[in-house]
C-alpha cells in the first residue's frame, strides 16, 4: 500500500513540474523526498516586478512604516513579524482600534511561491495582496488609494526613494508602486532549512527521527496537499474531505461565490510550522500534534497513534529555516514632515 501511495506521489509531483531527482542520491529517502518536494529557489521571481535593489530597499521600509495605518499604529510587520517567522502567533491578529478578522494571519516568509494569497486566494500574487490590508477598515484602515499616497509624499524621504525605485515614470509614487516595492522586498523571504540539505543528497541532514517522521508523513498521505518546494501553497482543498470540519467560514467560495468552492482553503506551506502557531484558517489549534491529528482524522479518515503524531511533528521540525536576519532588520524609516497627517484614532 505504501508503495502505491509513494507512486502515485511521484506521478503528481511530475505532472505537478516539480524538479526531477537529482543524478548521485543514493538513499531511496532522499529520492523520494525530492521527487515529491524539488528544489526551494532562492527568490519567487515576477515578470511583471522585476526585483531591484532599490525596489527591496524602499519595500523594506514601507512594510515596517505603521505611518501607512490611520492611527500610525499597525504595518505590515504588526501582523507577520518577521522576527517571529513572520506570524504574530496569534489566532487572529489585532488591528485598527483592536478589531480583530475572522482569519489567521499566515507567515509573509515564503509567501510569493503560493498559488495565490490569503486563505481563500482572493489576491493573485503578494503584490495584490499588499494592497488589502492598508484599505481594510479592520487592519490598518486608511480611507483610500489617494489617502495613502499623501501620505508617502508628505514624507520627504520617500520621493526620492520611489523614484531611484522607479526611475522610468515621471510621478512613481502611486499605490501600485507601493504594492511592487513591497512585493519586491517580500519574494525574497525565503528560508532554506535542513531538510533543503537532505533534499540536495546530505542525507545526514536529518536524523533519524526526522527520516521516521518524513516516512510516516508519505505514508500516511500528507503530500497529496503539502509538497512541492514550500511543502503546500499551490493548491485548494476542501477542509474535511471525510468528515465535515465545523467551522462557519465557508472558505474560498467567499472570494468566487462558486458553491463548488464552500470550504476549500489554499493549503498553507508548512515550511516554519512548528514557528507559526496557532494553526488553521481560523488559529482554532493550539499545537502542532492536534493540528497534525485532526488533519489525519478530517482528510484521510484516520486517528493517528500517539507515536505516529509525534513521529510526523519531529519531521515538521526539520522545515524550521533559517531567518535570514540582515535581509529582514528593520530600516531606519524617513521623518514624518510638516504635512504628514496626524495619527487618527477613530
Amino acid at each position: 500500500m505504501r508503495r502505491k501511495l509513494v507512486r502515485q506521489l511521484l506521478v503528481l509531483a511530475a505532472a505537478a513540474g516539480m524538479p526531477a531527482v537529482q543524478a548521485g542520491a543514493a538513499d531511496p529517502l532522499v529520492t523520494q523526498a525530492q521527487q515529491i518536494f524539488g528544489v526551494l529557489p532562492a527568490e519567487a521571481p515576477n515578470p511583471c516586478n522585476p526585483i531591484t535593489q532599490p525596489k527591496i530597499e524602499l519595500g523594506r521600509m514601507l512594510y515596517y512604516d505603521a505611518r501607512l495605518s490611520k492611527n500610525h499604529d499597525i504595518s505590515c510587520n504588526s501582523c507577520h513579524q518577521l522576527d517571529r517567522f513572520g506570524v504574530d502567533n496569534e489566532p487572529t491578529s489585532p488591528g485598527h482600534k483592536g478589531q480583530r478578522g475572522d482569519r489567521n494571519s499566515p507567515t509573509s516568509y515564503n509567501a510569493a511561491f503560493h498559488i495565490a494569497q490569503f486563505w481563500d486566494g482572493r489576491a493573485k500574487d503578494v503584490e495584490e495582496q499588499a494592497k488589502g490590508p492598508v484599505l481594510n477598515p479592520v487592519r490598518m484602515a486608511m480611507p483610500d488609494e489617494a489617502a495613502v499616497v499623501a501620505t508617502l509624499n508628505s514624507i520627504p524621504g520617500y520621493p526620492p526613494l520611489f523614484q531611484a525605485a522607479f526611475p522610468d515614470e515621471a510621478d512613481p509614487v502611486s499605490y501600485d508602486n507601493f504594492a511592487r516595492a513591497v512585493g519586491a522586498f517580500e519574494r525574497r523571504l525565503v528560508t532554506p532549512s535542513r531538510f533543503d540539505k537532505f533534499l540536495e543528497g546530505d542525507a545526514a541532514a536529518l536524523s533519524e527521527a526526522e527520516k521516521q517522521g518524513l516516512q510516516t508523513f508519505i505514508a500516511t498521505g500528507c503530500p497529496t496537499c503539502h509538497n512541492g518546494p514550500i511543502v503546500g501553497g499551490n493548491s485548494y482543498q476542501k477542509l474535511g474531505v471525510v468528515e465535515p470540519y465545523p467551522t462557519e467560514d465557508i472558505g474560498r467560495m467567499a472570494a468566487t461565490t462558486k458553491p463548488s468552492d464552500e470550504y476549500f482553503f489554499k493549503v498553507p506551506s508548512l515550511r516554519n510550522v512548528a514557528k507559526t502557531g496557532p494553526y488553521f484558517h481560523d488559529g482554532s489549534i493550539e499545537t502542532l500534534d492536534m493540528a497534525v491529528r485532526v488533519m489525519a482524522r478530517f482528510q484521510f479518515g484516520k486517528t493517528l497513534t500517539s507515536d505516529e503524531a509525534a513521529s510526523i511533528v519531529t519531521f515538521l521540525g526539520s522545515l524550521t529555516g533559517e531567518v535570514p536576519a540582515s535581509y529582514v532588520a528593520k530600516p531606519e524609516l524617513p521623518p514624518s514632515g510638516p504635512d504628514t497627517p496626524a495619527p487618527d484614532p477613530s
